[in-house]
């Protein structure tokens, strides 16, 4: 068995694949239209679904927002260094909203960005866990 994807639901396709792309530095490896259903299926990745677990946006083109619940957490990403990693998402016109620094009561660093429909990712620094 394997982990596949994460499916995330968005409300603006485009302005998320900006994000996921250009700011988080993926690529977009497919995305299928399905105008009976009226919704839109992209995945992106860092690497080929064959082999990594990537994230599927899913657009339903009648609804531009969705209530994020209490539910669901974050995303996580392994970074070389989390302190850059803010710097290049806020250079790319990214949202911090928790500086890199130690995680409270442990050493591993982390920090948080958001994508623009509110989603969390987690940046964890390599060799701090």
């Amino acid at each position: 068995m394997r982990l596949l994807h994460t499916m995330l639901r968005v409300g603006n396709l485009e302005r998320s694949l900006a994000f996921y792309t250009e700011v988080m530095g993926m690529r977009l490896l497919r995305r299928n239209d399905f105008p009976e259903g009226r919704f839109t299926l992209a995945f992106v990745g860092y690497g080929d679904e064959e082999d990594n677990t990537v994230i599927e946006l899913t657009h339903n083109w009648d609804t531009e927002s969705y209530d994020l619940g209490n539910g669901f957490g974050h995303l996580a990403v392994e970074v070389p260094d989390a302190h850059a990693a803010c710097e290049a998402v806020r250079a790319k016109g990214g949202k911090v909203v928790r500086e890199a620094g130690p995680m409270k009561h442990g050493t591993t660093v982390i920090a948080f960005v958001e994508d623009p429909d509110g989603y969390k990712i987690e940046f964890i620094q390599r060799g701090t866990r």
